[in-house]
């Protein structure tokens, strides 16, 4: 077995990129160490590919090497295989032409564990847990996710004849599927949380986040928003353009809202507001998490060193490396960390890592607690507060929620993490709904805004029980509202929509409740950045 000639012209045109245009006319004194390294792998996996005892496939050798040759820098950079750079891609540019599900491969079939609302497969009322058995009338089991996805994507306005098998139904339920334009959401829900607090919750950072983002104030404008929670907890980050643009809405033309440094001259930028906001004077109140990371970090460092919005939750995760996405050829990328940013005040929000990585990833699974702080760290928010670096950005006021706003027991977050609350609502459909496959006897109805009885409680418990769990009674009793919240909520999001699971779990959720009750802290910072002339940031 060879070596792909494409793989070998990647690797070399990679070398090249990072030696010819970084270091410029030192290319020729630098170019001999590279060649003696290129040889020593080139030997190196002809060796492997003639004399190891089984046979290996050379993309597998390339690929791999090259991975392992990233974890030795840091935990973010990484290296995409021509599928994984094509899927980041779709996630940046937010839209594909399909059906609109994201999909799984089981061993019965091809299993729909996510669909997008407003696409075409929710409008034929495809359900999360739905098995695509049969594609185009060619039965699916055994077929890989990429065997389904170059079945099921096409060009725009074409049909795909597919069966459904769901739980509860003898027969498959055929659908004739139209493809259209998908969008992927970053927006997990816009709505009025009373008669003058807006909500709106952002998932992620993609390129027509702050888009969306504008389109849902004006909306929540019109209908008499006076005050602003915007909901960061769970959200990874996405692309810095992104963040820049959505604090641009919130701080005054000239603010710094971010700025990069690192090794090489081109990575050092320090990115202001460039436009006149449209909500500089709404009262904000933003939420954290210690799953809210990068882009979410660089809005909410914003936000807080310029004293425009109350910043609640948690300790979020701390990554501030700026990931440059290099397409290589073959169709492959590599994400490579280039620079680290700093907020307005100077905060370099990266936490450190350990030699394998394992305490800096496992960060969201720990309970938090205050972290060392050193004299070092210490920075001001325009007004004065303290903030301090290197871990992340620290809430102005802490109160623990890391699951949907609850911090339940080990015992309750396992049930949410193993997805039984997910599970459980699969055979719950809407009273009223006529769709194909909603009517069978083995399924439960409920009506909008339905309570959690204790009939459903019980079913949830024995349903628990089912999937061969041992019921710690202590945390049960303790977890009681948590679990219960979670079972209405899972319930609304598979039988209505997103925005209607997330309106009522605002109102049960105790990390937003708290956050609520401290808008006059918010309108308080608000009028101290009315007060001010000066800004924040070198």
């Amino acid at each position: 077995m060879r070596v792909q000639p494409g793989l070998a012209v990647m690797l070399s045109l990679a070398a090249s990129a990072v030696v010819g245009g970084w270091l410029g006319p030192r290319v020729a004194t630098a170019q001999d160490p590279v060649a003696d390294r290129y040889r020593v792998y080139t030997a190196a996996l002809a060796a492997i590919e003639r004399q190891y005892v089984e046979p290996v496939e050379s993309d597998e050798l390339v690929y791999g090497s090259i991975n392992g040759m990233l974890q030795t820098l840091d935990p973010h950079s990484n290296f995409m295989d021509p599928r994984s750079y094509k899927q980041m891609r779709e996630r940046q540019e937010g839209r594909y032409f399909g059906l609109g599900i994201t999909i799984q491969a089981v061993p019965d079939g091809i299993t729909a564990v996510r669909v997008f609302e407003g696409s075409p497969a929710y409008a034929k009322g495809i359900r999360r847990g739905d098995v695509i058995a049969e594609i185009e009338g060619q039965s699916t089991k055994g077929w890989t996710s990429d065997d389904a996805v170059g079945k099921l994507r096409g060009p725009k306005g074409t049909f795909v004849n597919i069966g459904i098998r769901r739980k509860g139904l003898d027969a498959l339920i055929p659908m004739a599927v139209m493809r259209d334009q998908v969008s992927i959401p970053s927006l997990s829900a816009v709505f009025m949380i009373d008669d003058q607090t807006g909500y709106v919750g952002i998932t992620d950072f993609a390129e027509r986040t702050d888009e969306d983002l504008g389109s849902a104030l004006e909306s929540l404008t019109r209908k008499g928003m006076k005050r602003l929670v915007l909901d960061l907890r769970g959200n990874p980050g996405g692309q810095l353009d992104q963040a820049i643009r959505i604090s641009n809405r919130f701080l005054p033309k000239g603010s710094m809202v971010v700025y990069t440094r690192g090794r090489v001259a081109n990575s050092d930028e320090d990115y202001r507001a460039t436009d006149e906001p449209g909500y500089a004077t709404l009262p904000m109140i933003t939420l954290v998490n210690r799953s809210s990371a990068s882009a979410s970090e660089i809005v909410s460092g914003a936000l807080q060193d310029h004293d425009r919005a109350l910043v609640i939750g948690e300790t979020t995760f701390g990554k501030a490396l700026v990931q440059s996405v290099f397409r290589v050829s073959g169709g492959a990328g590599l994400a490579l960390t280039t620079a680290r940013y700093y907020t307005p005040s100077g905060r370099l929000i990266q936490r450190p890592w350990d030699g394998t990585f394992d305490e800096y990833l496992t960060y969201t699974m720990k309970n938090q607690s205050e972290r060392a702080k050193s004299a070092d760290q210490l920075k001001y928010t325009a007004s004065g507060r303290k903030v301090y670096s290197g871990g992340g950005v620290d809430p102005d006021e802490r109160f623990e929620g890391p699951t949907e706003g609850f911090n339940p027991t080990r015992f309750g977050r396992s049930l949410f993490n193993r997805g039984l609350f997910a599970s459980f609502a699969e055979p719950y459909f809407y009273d009223n709904d006529t769709r194909p496959g909603s009517k069978s006897s083995s399924f439960r109805y409920v009506k909008r805004g339905f309570d959690v009885d204790e009939a459903m409680v019980a079913a949830f418990r024995a349903f628990v029980v089912s999937r061969n769990t041992v019921i710690d009674e202590e945390a049960w009793s303790k977890d009681l509202p948590f679990i219960r919240t979670m079972i209405r909520f899972e319930i609304d999001q598979a039988v209505f929509d997103i925005a209607t699971a997330r309106q009522r779990l605002i109102q049960a959720d105790p990390q937003a409740g708290y956050a609520l009750s401290r808008f006059g802290e918010a309108e308080r910072l608000l009028a101290q950045t009315k007060s001010r002339s000066g800004r924040i940031g070198h």
